[in-house]
């Protein structure tokens, strides 16, 4: 080494005869001062040779729990190359969770440890009883599951204990080695990214990564990506495109965090990046929504040419609190806002956003992990074979197609210059204010019933249009009554979740006609009904109820009488046709003159001409009667009081037939079905009404087509034939006769 610039500095005796531990240290390369040991030569230095040594403290520390043991297991699964993932089988297990609407089902399973806790302590054999209560709980775990509302999903998709990205990467893969960093200085723990093998293809996995407890869930961020995070996704999808291994995405994510930090480090940028490479990448991408898909932290990875779903995951642009916050100002209102987003897999699949709903096991996918990996397993499997048949143009342009088709929007349509205005339409409010007084709406009742009364004496038409707007006002005004009378007792919000968990089934007629829903139903209503005579406005609700049963009486009346009208008319129109042709008015002429010219008590042939003319009309009259679907029937006292008595019947029977639980389900399901298809039933609603009017009509046909009333029927209708060829159908009492339907 070259020795420094500077001027020797002369030594001492002292110096050099004690050189400190310092000094014979830098001796050993620049030498004292910087000057080379060689130049000044050991004798000048004059210094003794003496042993020393140094020591260092080393402070006790942790010991480093290397991944990799020291005899790693070269046969585990996965290869031995897992042991270097830090996700290990949890110590202890997972506490179960039980969700608020799964309340009903900890009775059942309560009961059972009891049976089998009794059974153990007693000896004795309690097989069947545990038997029963175990099939009781799967029906009920069944129903339940199978009606599930948008917003149980979303809990069910948000479970503590559901399987995870690793979880299920584990259950399907023969070899899984995970890889870490966006070389930029990070390694996000909340997206995972690493090469495995399904059926000894090889894949690029990524996904996000929730925690499987609180101490996780914060090393992870609660599966909420940073923009390292995602530049770690895009740098292995150039990696998988520059191999050519396929990419497999797995999504659960509430969002990107959205915190101060990683706005700075360009959270938007590096999705926006994400989403324009992966439209770009040359190898088939499939992503599957195993938990909630949030936003565009959920589409950084979800570019694919397929999108699927657990059957209880939810996909969303925003949570249900959220959106019911902005719209509703409250986050109570969440399950509506996820009724209206249509976030759960059903509807997506519909919408054509996602492609296949992957099933799970009755409880969620968390009761069953393996099995529902083994689900995910044979979906990718059968997607892969699917888009490997496709060339690299072919896969780009359906991965591009696939999100340029969603909407379903057609350009060149004009739109009304209404719309224009504000294209979000108004939802017409479920309650409307009342704004009429009881006196005002006592006054137009009055009148309208005043109105009916006039129509009535006289000719003049009834007023049919005002009784419907009356009726449909107030109908309206007992709508708003009877929830004012919740709110006074206390019953809103109970009525608000159960019309909610009515109306947000996938199949409205299988969820009525669940056994937990029904009774739930019946319990709310006896309640209600219990507790309303207790609300203030009780007597205005009476009274207005009463009005409307009035109301709906005369609006009956109107209709019936309105076809009465129309038979009479039409029978007087073919009466008088037969009346004015020509050779029935010379009969009669012939028949006057005479009868004025001589007496009828002393003219034996006036008498038996008078009869035959009179038979003559009267059976041009049953055949005018006949051709409108009529049956002219004797008036006499006990033909009478037996087709009373035989229509009293009937109704019995139809009666018992209409209030047995079979039937009077399919009605309920079919005024349910019509109040759902509303003014503009779909083919699928038509349909369904359809097939429930036919049920109803064939159930009550085949009750009163029993062999007993056919020969009631059959034996009076002889009884009224008899009875009309004896009778006489004269001018005078040709009003007074009975007319029935012949169809009777």
């Amino acid at each position: 080494m070259a020795s420094m610039a500077q001027s020797p500095i002369p030594f001492t005796e002292n110096l050099a005869l004690k050189p400190t531990a310092s000094d014979l240290l830098r001796s050993l390369t620049n030498g004292v001062c910087g000057v080379p040991l060689k130049s000044l030569g050991r004798s000048q230095l004059g210094a003794k040779r003496r042993d020393f040594a140094i020591t260092a403290k080393v402070r006790k520390v942790k010991k480093h729990e290397y991944p990799w043991p020291e005899d790693p297991d070269l046969n585990v699964k996965g290869g031995v190359l897992s042991h270097l993932s830090p996700f290990k089988p949890l110590k202890e297990k997972p506490k179960p969770v039980t969700l608020d609407f799964e309340k009903p089902l900890l009775d059942l399973q309560k009961k059972i440890v009891d049976v089998q806790k009794m059974a153990n302590e007693t000896g004795l054999d309690f097989t069947d009883q545990i038997i029963s209560l175990e099939n009781k709980y799967q029906q009920a775990l069944k129903d339940l599951y199978t009606h599930l509302t948008p917003i149980q999903r979303v809990n069910i998709a948000r479970h503590p204990n559901r399987p995870t990205f690793l979880d299920h990467v584990f259950n399907i893969t023969e070899k899984f080695v995970e890889l870490h960093g966006d070389r930029a200085g990070y390694d996000d723990p909340a997206i995972v990214t690493g090469l495995g093998t399904i059926n000894g293809r090889s894949y690029m996995f990524m996904g996000h990564q929730k925690g499987r407890n609180t101490k996780e869930n914060i090393q992870r961020n609660f599966g909420m990506p940073t923009p390292h995070g995602y530049r770690k996704a895009l740098r292995m999808m150039y990696y998988a495109d520059h191999h050519g291994f396929p990419i497999i995405t797995f999504i659960d994510t509430p969002g990107a965090y959205a915190d101060l930090k990683s706005e700075e480090l360009g959270q938007g940028e590096a999705i926006a990046q994400n989403l324009r490479t992966m439209f770009g990448l040359k190898v088939p991408i499939i992503s599957i929504v195993m938990g909630e898909g949030g936003s565009g932290g959920a589409l950084a990875i979800g570019c694919a040419n397929k999108l699927l779903m657990l059957e209880n995951a939810v996909f969303y642009v925003a949570s249900p609190e959220a959106c019911a916050a902005i719209l509703w100002k409250t986050a109570k209102a969440s399950p509506k806002a996820a009724e209206k987003l249509k976030i759960t897999a059903t509807e997506l699949t519909k919408l054509q956003i996602c492609d296949g709903v992957i099933p799970e096991p009755l409880g969620g996918a968390h009761a069953d992990s393996y099995w529902t990996s083994q689900q995910i397993k044979t979906a990718i499997v059968e997607s892969m074979d699917e888009l490997f048949k496709m060339d690299t143009e072919t896969l780009l342009k359906h991965r591009a197609q696939k999100f340029r088709k969603l909407g379903g929007f057609q350009e060149g349509i004009p739109i009304d210059p209404k719309r224009k205005v504000n294209m979000k339409m108004k939802e017409e409010p479920i309650v409307p204010i009342s704004k009429t007084s009881e006196l005002e709406l006592k006054d137009e009742v009055e009148k309208l019933k005043l109105q009916i009364l006039e129509a009535s004496k006289s000719s003049a038409e009834r007023p049919e249009t005002g009784l419907k707007e009356m009726i449909a006002k107030l109908e309206r005004e007992i709508d708003y009554e009877y929830d004012e009378a919740a709110k006074a007792i206390g019953m809103e919000d109970n009525i608000l979740m159960l019309r909610e968990e009515v109306a947000k089934g996938r199949n409205l007629s299988d969820q009525l006609a669940h056994p937990a829903l029904k009774e739930k139903i019946e319990q709310m209503k006896e309640e209600f009904a219990k507790n309303l005579p207790s609300a203030p406005n009780y007597p205005s609700l009476v009274y207005k109820l009463q009005m409307l049963k009035e109301l709906s009486k005369a609006l009956n009346f109107s209709k019936k009488s309105t076809d009465k009208d129309e038979l009479k008319l039409e029978i007087n129109k073919k009466f008088n046709e037969v009346m004015d042709r020509p050779d029935v008015k010379q009969k009669i002429e012939v028949l006057k003159a005479e009868i004025e010219n001589s007496e009828i008590d002393s003219n034996p042939e006036l008498k038996e001409k008078i009869m035959q003319l009179k038979g003559e009309l009267e059976s041009e009259i049953k055949g005018v009667l006949t051709s409108v679907g009529l049956q002219v029937v004797s008036s006499r006292p006990e033909t009478v009081a037996k087709i009373n008595a035989f229509d009293q019947e009937i109704n019995v029977v139809i009666d018992n037939v209409v209030n047995s639980s079979d039937l009077k389900d399919r009605i309920e399901l079919l005024k349910a079905e019509v109040e759902k298809a509303g003014n503009r039933p779909d083919e699928d609603s038509k349909s369904k009404i359809q097939a429930l009017t036919a049920e109803i009509k064939e159930a009550i046909s085949d009750a009163i087509s029993s062999s007993e009333l056919k020969e009631k029927h059959e034996r009076l209708a002889a009884e009224i034939l008899e009875a009309s060829k004896n009778g006489s159908l004269g001018k005078e009492n040709t009003e007074d006769s009975l007319v029935h339907q012949s169809g009777n």
